[in-house]
Parts: structure tokens; sequence; C-alpha cells
């Protein structure tokens, strides 16, 4: 009897390891909220999708893909399952073709927009598109655009308030913000330890990326920050370990904003960064960012001259190299962009 009981624990312990990813499809233009949200019958919106994942019991890893199209937020999108998620059963919101899909081209990422008024008092009242309520969650290959309601001033596509969460990965996506249009105040504003921003490219945003609260054990790798009218990141006050390499940051009006007594020990390496300010901190006296003249960061193989070119859109058809370096710039064999070479 002692042994047969050994074997059935050990056959409900392998079974929790081999369940399949639950998948659930979306399709913008075909699709219909009152679907399975299987393959043949994919929801429409990604409220429902996320909706029908977050209400999934029992074990394993979660998936959403989506379709190509454009996908409008009319509210936030809670990433907030009842399963628990771990490093091996993430939830994952990705394109159904990804970059590195032979049949990949810009027009087929899914295009993620807000109109969203405030939906979030946290900090303060602000707008965000996803706002990520649970440990080890993956968004990959979408592209955000910014908040077009003319009465949010503050709008984060991804978000994650929580501190003591972990692990959230942005993978292959763009943000293009337009602060005349639909603005984007911070492509990625999280807490919590462990997260990643891998090949993605931050455009026109007022902000890049910022991580703040416990934030220990980050990653910014292959990333492009152009154009930020703020900075390119803002970090908090601890001195934590971090992973910040092959990236290609280049005209924005800073680079980091910190405090004022900024001190980080972990390297920023192996990157381009020519900016119009380096590194700073927020005056509230001023209510803008002013220089540190001595900033307590260490560089190592940072290239802080020369000449970046983006591939912008000149014609009908988007390039597939759109905003990514062109061939004639420095930092083009730092491989930083969408794809993964």
């Amino acid at each position: 009897m002692k042994k047969l009981l050994i074997l059935l624990f050990s056959f409900q312990f392998l079974l929790i390891f081999v369940l399949p990813a639950q998948t659930i499809y979306v399709d913008a233009g075909s699709g219909s909220d009152s679907g399975t949200g299987a393959l043949g019958a994919p929801f429409k919106s990604l409220e429902q999708a996320v909706k029908h994942a977050n209400a999934l019991t029992g074990g394993g890893e979660i998936v959403i893909k989506l379709h190509p199209g454009f996908y409008l937020l009319k509210d936030k999108i809670d990433v907030n399952p009842v399963r628990i998620m771990s490093d091996t059963t993430r939830y994952t919101i990705e394109a159904a073709i990804l970059p590195y899909d032979e049949d990949w081209t810009p027009e087929k990422m899914p295009v993620i927009q807000s109109i969203s008024e405030n939906n979030s008092d946290t900090q303060f009242p602000h707008s965000t598109g996803f706002l990520i309520a649970s440990n080890h969650v993956t968004i990959k290959g979408l592209k955000f655009l910014g908040n077009a309601n003319p009465k949010v001033k503050y709008y984060y596509p991804v978000s994650k308030e929580n501190p003591a969460l972990s692990d959230l990965v942005v993978a292959e996506c763009y943000f293009i913000g337009n602060k005349e249009a639909a603005k984007i105040q911070g492509g990625v504003w999280a807490h919590g330890p462990k997260n990643k921003i891998s090949h993605c490219i931050f455009y026109g945003c007022r902000n890049g990326v910022l991580f703040f609260n416990n934030v220990g054990g980050f990653t910014i790798e292959y990333t492009i920050v152009y154009g930020s009218y703020e900075s390119a990141f803002w970090f908090g006050r601890e001195d934590y370990p971090f992973t910040f390499t092959n990236n290609v940051i280049v005209g924005n009006e800073n680079f980091l904003v910190g405090p004022r007594n900024l001190k980080y020990s972990s390297l920023f390496s192996n990157s381009i960064i020519i900016n119009k300010g380096f590194v700073g901190y927020w005056s509230r006296e001023e209510k803008r960012v002013m220089e540190l003249s001595s900033p307590n960061i260490k560089l190592d193989k940072i290239v802080q001259t020369g000449v970046t070119y983006l591939q912008k859109n000149m014609s009908v058809e988007l390039d597939k190299f759109h905003l990514h370096l062109t061939k004639d710039s420095e930092g083009i064999d730092l491989k930083a962009g969408i794809f993964q070479y």
C-alpha cells in the first residue's frame, strides 16, 4: 500500500510538470467575444481574453496569442490570474506572429492603443494599459502606442504597481509615443525584483523605462531608447544589482534620472549613450530634472561620441528594420532592436 501511494504521488508530481500550456487566441478582425478563445473561435477583444485567462484554475502555462490587428483599450487590462504562476509556468501575452518568424512583417504586429481615462490612483492619478498583478508574466512582440484621451496627463502602457511581485519580462516590443497627440509618460513603469527589458524600442516617449522600488536583479539589454523628452531611464534609490548591456541610448534629453545622492555599483556596459544630458535628479523646487555633475555610476565599454541614425518611415510601407539603427550608425554592432540574432 505504501509503495502504491508513493507511485501515485510521483505520477501526480510528474503531471504538474507536463501540463500543456493553455493557449487563448484573440483576433480583433474576425474574432467574437462569445467565442471560446480556441484557435478556430478566437475572442475579439483583449479584455475578454484576459478575463478568461485570469479565471483559469489548475496548473500549467497560460498563453494569450494576438493575431495582427488594432486593439483599443477603453480601460486597463488587469493581468491578475487565479492560477499561481512560476518560472516554468508563465503567463504570456504575445503576438501570434513574432519577429523571428519567417513570415513576420511590421504590419503584422498587434497594435495596442488606449483611450481610457485615469484608471489608477497608485501614487497619483494616471492611466495604465496593462496592469501586471502577478509574478512571472511575459509581454512579447506587441506595438504600444500612446493614450489619445486628452484628459490623461500620464499614461503607462505596461505597469507593475506591487513591489512584492517579481519577474516581469517585456521583449521584442515597440513603444511609440506622440507628445502632440497620444503621449506615453513612460513605456514600462514597474516595481518589484527581476524585471527584464529585452530587444525593445522606445521612441518618442517622455521616458523609456522607470524602475523604482525593490527592483534588484533587473535586466535591460539589446534595447533602443530614442527621443525621450525627459529621460531614457528613471531608477530608484537602492544600490541594487542589475544588468545593463548592448543598449543604444541616443537622442534623449537625459540618459538617467535618479536620487540626488545617487550611487549604483553595477556596470553600465557595452552600450552607446549619446544624449543631450547625462545623469540628473528631479528637483521639487525647480520642477524639472537637474544635472548631477559627478554621478556615482560605473561605465564599461561605453561609447559617448559618434553619429547614429534610425530607419524612419519614408514610404507607404514600413521597412522591416523600422526604427532600428542604419547600417552606417555608431553602435550597429550591438545588435540592439526587436530581432534576436
